[in-house]
């Protein structure tokens, strides 16, 4: 999240929805990670395909979910389990931590709603609550890479030139694969300043690499 690289996305036409879409990306997790994910893409499939990767998860939970408390924990979170549609009986559950805490809005600091998130990691010690509450928040980062990718480094062209479908896959794998040369390279440049990677302008590295590409051929990765 704190990189902004993307690394990995699936394409398909307008009549595959989102939900399906991750169902393919579970290729791209593993041990170590965390997967982050918005309330409309928890359902048990979906996060047994991660879970089966050895990837820890911390997903928000949609409003109406029914999280009941199997054990209360010192840090305010709680045991709970999931269960899918298929399992009306509860006979196959999966055992979920959650978290549950407030927002409020900045410029009025008034509540803006409660905001559960369930995660694989149960141990509240190692991982506290408010710590993965601060973490899932991060998430939101998201919406700056597509502003990077789609208003950024696109430019005030034509959204996509192509006229074939080929052409179009081709031009969004090329958008994805420059912004993440260009993500390398602003850690690499924070890495050897020491400093965060936040703090390092995408759109002054844009210019610079494309006046590399333009004046210097060859000097710029893709």
């Amino acid at each position: 999240v704190g990189s902004h690289a993307v690394l990995d996305a699936e394409l398909a036409g307008c009549r595959t929805g989102e939900v399906t879409l991750v169902g393919r990306l579970p290729r791209s997790c593993g041990p170590g990670q965390l997967f982050l994910a918005d309330r409309e893409f928890l359902g048990v499939p979906l996060w047994r395909a991660f879970t089966a990767t050895g990837a820890d998860l911390l997903w928000r939970v949609p409003a109406n979910r029914v999280l009941p408390v199997h054990k209360e924990l010192r840090d305010g979170s709680w045991l709970s389990s999931i269960h899918a549609n298929t399992d009306p009986a509860k006979r196959d559950p999966d055992d979920v931590r959650v978290l549950a805490y407030q927002l409020k809005d900045t410029v009025r600091t008034a509540a803006a709603g409660e905001y559960r998130l369930v995660t694989r990691l149960l141990d509240a010690r190692r991982h506290p609550a408010r710590q993965l509450a601060a973490l899932y928040r991060e998430r939101w980062e998201i919406e700056s890479v597509f502003a990077e990718i789609k208003t950024h480094q696109r430019g005030t062209k034509v959204v996509l030139s192509s006229k074939t479908p080929d052409g179009v896959l081709q031009q969004i794998w090329a958008h994805l694969l420059v912004h993440h040369a260009l993500r390398e390279l602003m850690l690499t440049t924070a890495a050897t300043r020491q400093i965060d990677p936040d703090r390092v302008s995408f759109t002054e590295t844009l210019r610079s690499a494309r006046r590399s590409v333009t004046v210097t051929s060859g000097s710029f990765p893709p």
